[in-house]
């Protein structure tokens, strides 16, 4: 818990904001104190609603020059706590919901922090352009929020995480000073490159306020399928084919276990299963071409040959668009589909390509060697070695026990990623919940290089102080 805010500081900021840019209301505060898995909770002295850059500067002014904290928060769609105040100012992002500029030319839109990554996709479609970062939270994840944390998504196979898809960005930095670096310049190699260390730096280095987004044509082809295989080692290897059959085509390569389908069929409504028959793992595979039919015609051609080879034990391809969002929606449910089931140890991890079915085996053994009886759900972007591994309370065990268990199992899981070249952190980010972690896998190097940036840009250390180094 941070230091008391000082009353005279309470009033400045309510001052510079105006009616209706704070709240200290307790059902206003209440969905932004909590993070959606219930795992953390926080308190704010008072929530700052800005809704220009200019607001944005005057409290982040008023704060550094005081001395006090602020958490800044986007969607609250975080996953590592990195979003829920305890005690810090709480800075909303919510209400700077401008569209500034749409150019299909540039390729480009250029938005403000809080509108939804959803808006993005409605605004661009209008101008026969993409932004292809997809979420599963995309209705409620924010420009900012996802600029901050660097979100993957399920596209990253082919265009990268969001720190690809960033021309510029607009912030005001721990100081109170707005920096306007809104470029849409695809070279500019004009010295460091200030954004990419405001990207994935979880507010940690200023307040994100707007970012110029890179567009992409819609594709006129589209094939989306889900295959069921025998094991990870498999599913790897039809990643390979998928690769060589639609070259750079492939979207997205997704994979799922068995016991997360059967969690999204028994707890989220209107899902079905996808294949008539029980399988052990499936991959969901989209292949996207801008020539009409080629896509479809590569999925076809990936298939046969897979079950011609005995790799695919069976699939289905979608034949309409519902029927896609149907196949994708067993995908985006994993995680609400394990939340009834009791208490989680989560993992957002990555591991070469070459080591996901390595790591799921070893991992699997040792938990269920350390709690018998658990209920392990692998699933996540395979195709760039982001594993969402997750391991639940044993059938009927107790909540608290498991989660009393959840610092060491997870060490364990973390000690098997570093072992084999990975990050315990793919795409959440580190936030409150793995910031000390990652200092054990971090040389001293790195953490002093780190450490620096941060005391060089927020001396006072005011901006999201419980994240990073």
């Amino acid at each position: 818990m941070t230091k008391p805010v000082p009353a005279d500081v309470l009033s400045r900021l309510k001052s510079v904001l105006g009616e209706g840019g704070w709240s200290q209301d307790p059902d206003r505060l209440a969905p932004k104190l909590l993070e959606w898995r219930d795992r953390w909770t926080g308190t704010t002295p008072l929530l700052a609603l800005p809704k220009t850059t200019a607001e944005v500067a005057a409290v982040v002014g008023i704060c550094a020059e005081a001395g006090v904290a602020i958490t800044p928060q986007g969607g609250n769609t975080g996953l590592v706590g990195g979003q829920i105040p305890q005690g810090e100012i709480l800075l909303s992002t919510e209400r700077l919901r401008a569209i500034r500029d749409l150019d299909a030319f540039d390729d480009v839109i250029v938005a403000e922090a809080g509108v939804t990554l959803a808006a993005v996709h409605e605004a661009v479609a209008t101008v026969g352009r993409r932004f292809p970062l997809g979420l599963a939270s995309e209705g409620t994840a924010t420009v900012g929020g996802v600029v901050s944390t660097n979100a993957g998504g399920t596209q990253v196979l082919r265009y990268g995480t969001t720190r690809d898809l960033v021309l510029g960005l607009e912030a005001v930095l721990p100081n109170g000073e707005v920096w306007n670096g809104l470029k849409r310049l695809r070279k500019d190699n004009t010295g460091y490159d200030l954004k990419q260390l405001l990207i994935g730096g979880e507010g940690t280095l200023g307040v994100v306020t707007a970012a110029s987004l890179k567009l992409f044509p819609v594709l006129v082809s589209r094939a989306t399928a889900i295959a069921a295989v025998d094991s990870p080692e498999v599913a790897i290897q039809m990643l390979a084919r998928a690769k060589d059959t639609a070259g750079g085509a492939v979207e997205a390569f997704e994979l799922m276990g068995r016991r997360g389908i059967e969690f999204v069929l028994k707890n989220i409504t209107g899902q079905r299963d996808p294949l008539p028959q029980a399988h052990p793992w499936y991959v969901l595979v989209e292949i996207a071409s801008g020539e009409p039919g080629a896509a479809e015609a590569a999925m076809e051609r990936l298939l046969s040959k897979g079950l011609e080879d005995g790799l695919v034990r069976d699939a289905v391809v979608a034949q309409t668009d519902a029927q896609a969002k149907a196949l994708w929606s067993i995908r985006e449910n994993q995680s609400p589909g394990q939340k009834p089931e009791g208490a989680t140890w989560k993992h957002d991890i990555s591991v070469p390509v070459s080591q996901v079915a390595r790591f799921i085996a070893e991992a699997s053994a040792a938990m269920e060697a350390f709690v018998p009886g658990c209920r392990i759900t692998a699933f996540g972007h395979v195709g760039d070695g982001n594993i969402h591994y997750d391991v639940i309370r044993p059938h009927g065990g107790d909540n608290a026990e498991h989660s009393a268990k959840r610092d060491q199992g997870s060490r364990m899981v973390h000690d098997i990623v570093a072992r084999l070249g990975g990050s315990i952190s793919a795409e959440h980010g580190l936030g409150a919940m793995k910031t000390e972690e990652a200092r054990r896998y971090k040389s001293p190097v790195e953490v002093a290089a780190l450490e620096a940036i941060r005391q060089s840009l927020d001396p006072k250390r005011i901006m999201n102080p419980r994240v990073f180094f």
